[in-house]
């Protein structure tokens, strides 16, 4: 491949990915939710059994300082609550409450109502699983961060 290849593969890829984190945080605040995409980004790490504040900055790529404000933000709004770590009494876990599940929810709506919408520009669901199989080939379930 040359390296104009490449580079337009490169640039598809990230306006794909563009194109999906915005089309997912329009659908979830078009659902009554008031986040942000790194919010998003956050719960990917949170759910199913919650994460302590340092787990979530390794997470997001952020310092611990920058995670912990974040979360404090998420529990001003209500989308996740501190409790105590079950098996570290230093530690606080950070888990989402019922809202939080259902903005979870909303984002899983808005993303397959996108990833219907690829699978028909692509020519159907077959040709959509096969497009998401060789992705995991590239990159199998690493942790997914903001661009910041």
């Amino acid at each position: 491949m040359q390296n104009s290849e490449a580079l337009t593969l490169t640039f598809a890829l990230l306006a794909a990915a563009g194109d999906l984190t915005r089309r997912i945080d329009e659908g979830v605040v078009a659902r009554g939710f008031e986040v942000r995409p790194v919010h998003g980004f956050a719960f990917t790490r949170l759910a199913p059994d919650g994460a302590t504040v340092t787990d979530l900055a390794v997470h997001l790529g952020v310092t611990k300082q920058a995670a912990s404000q974040l979360v404090d933000e998420l529990v001003r709004k209500g989308y996740v609550e501190r409790r105590p770590h079950p098996e570290d009494a230093r530690a606080r876990l950070v888990v989402l409450t019922e809202r939080g599940w259902a903005c979870t929810r909303a984002a899983e709506e808005a993303a397959a109502e996108a990833v219907e919408e690829w699978a028909r520009l692509l020519g159907g669901e077959g040709e959509m699983r096969a497009l998401r199989d060789q992705l995991l080939r590239i990159a199998p379930y690493g942790p997914i961060r903001p661009a910041w």
